[in-house]
């Protein structure tokens, strides 16, 4: 799950990242408070939306003045923005930040993943920061340093070392970048995080450190351990179909092809996407139905994928272990029923009882082109487009 960037700070605060005061307006109204409270003369104002690219693609700007910084927020709230992570259909700010300018003297980046070869959390630091990191990682890797964070979220004292000798902190400045590398390692570990990164970092003339972007994302399996993030979820930032899917525990995602696929577990859902694209097909949307999935999940299901205008086909590939496939029979005869599938439907089912499950398709009466293997069904899937 991703959330808002105000939302990301307020959990780096906590472990006692340094961070400029901020206020989060929705209205016009909590602008005029925002201004007020931090007694501001002038203001970076940015938008508040589950993407990066947000100053290239015009939602953080500076105001010079009072007038300024509400004139400048009113135009922002409800800005669309459009780029290659928020995809064609984009994502509309609901709320802006407005927090005090701060003097720049040099800008750092500082984050942490799971590295997945390794199997293990890792602190990602570089010396140079800003809206570049991803061409620096790539072009010049020698300015990423890369260590272990422990299970406990800690790091190890000559660890610690090692990053102060690479980002070139000395003395005091060693010190507070001490305390922001292993507060951030802390925070990533406790919030169960797939992401975390501050960028940039910032030195100040005055020799502070200070946080002035943070972005979080947490593994959506450990939620249930996480009450207080879980709070922040923001269903504004997806589409209807995802908040459907979200609402029913359906893992769905969308893509731009035309074939609808539902199937259940993730690798299974994978392994067929893969298949549709061998045969020449393009899915149209990845949908895990869940293991023990009901007629009303997978009827959920059917409706979600219906909604893309682009489904010409639906492919629906089942292994009934957990699930009994008479049941996802029945689920699929009822969503046929109830939402009139108007385009071709083509169905692969093998586990639990499934010549159960495919005597009631075959004596459903409805148009259903059955496939006894994955590669089979791809193929009629492609072929009827």
């Amino acid at each position: 799950m991703n959330i808002h960037e105000y939302q990301a700070k307020e959990v780096l605060k906590k472990y006692g990242i340094p961070m400029p005061d901020f206020r989060v307006a929705s209205n016009e109204a909590e602008v005029r408070r925002g201004i007020e409270q931090l007694q501001l003369k002038e203001a970076v104002i940015k938008i508040q939306v589950h993407a990066g690219g947000r100053g290239k693609a015009g939602g953080v700007k500076f105001a010079k003045s009072p007038e300024e910084i509400l004139s400048l927020s009113k135009e922002l709230l409800g800005m669309k923005m459009v780029n290659n992570q928020t995809g064609p259909q984009g994502v509309i700010a609901h709320k802006v930040m407005i927090s005090p300018p701060v003097q720049i003297e040099k800008e750092y980046y500082v984050g942490a993943i799971i590295d997945r070869a390794k199997a293990r959390p890792v602190l990602i630091a570089s010396p140079e920061g800003g809206m570049e990191i991803e061409e620096i990682a790539e072009k010049s890797p020698e300015k990423i340093l890369t260590l272990p964070i422990g299970l406990d979220g800690s790091l190890k004292p000559y660890h610690a070392l090692r990053l102060t000798n690479f980002m070139g902190w000395k003395k005091d400045l060693a010190k507070l970048g001490r305390k922001v590398a292993t507060g951030l390692a802390k925070a990533f570990i406790e919030s169960d995080a797939s992401l975390l990164e501050i960028n940039p970092l910032v030195l100040t003339p005055a020799g502070e450190i200070l946080a002035l972007d943070a972005k979080l994302s947490i593994d959506d399996n450990a939620l249930f351990r996480q009450p207080e993030i879980s709070r922040f979820y923001d269903p504004t930032q997806q589409s209807e179909s995802e908040r459907a899917a979200k609402q029913f525990d359906l893992a769905y995602i969308a893509l731009d092809g035309n074939i609808g696929c539902m199937v259940n577990g993730a690798g299974l859902a994978m392994a067929t996407m893969d298949i549709i694209h061998y045969h020449g097909g393009k899915p149209a949307n990845f949908l895990d139905v869940g293991g023990g999935a009901s007629k009303e999940k997978v009827a959920e299901g059917f409706k979600i994928i219906l909604s893309d205008p682009n489904v010409q086909a639906i492919l629906v590939n089942i292994f009934g272990g957990i699930m009994n496939c008479a049941v996802l029979a029945e689920g699929i005869i009822a969503a046929a029923k109830d939402y009139s599938i108007g385009v071709p439907l083509i169905v692969r089912m093998e586990g639990t009882n499934v010549d159960q499950g495919k005597k009631l398709l075959k004596e459903s009466g409805l148009a259903i082109v059955a496939a006894d293997s994955l590669s089979e069904a791809a193929e009629k899937a492609v072929s009827v487009l």
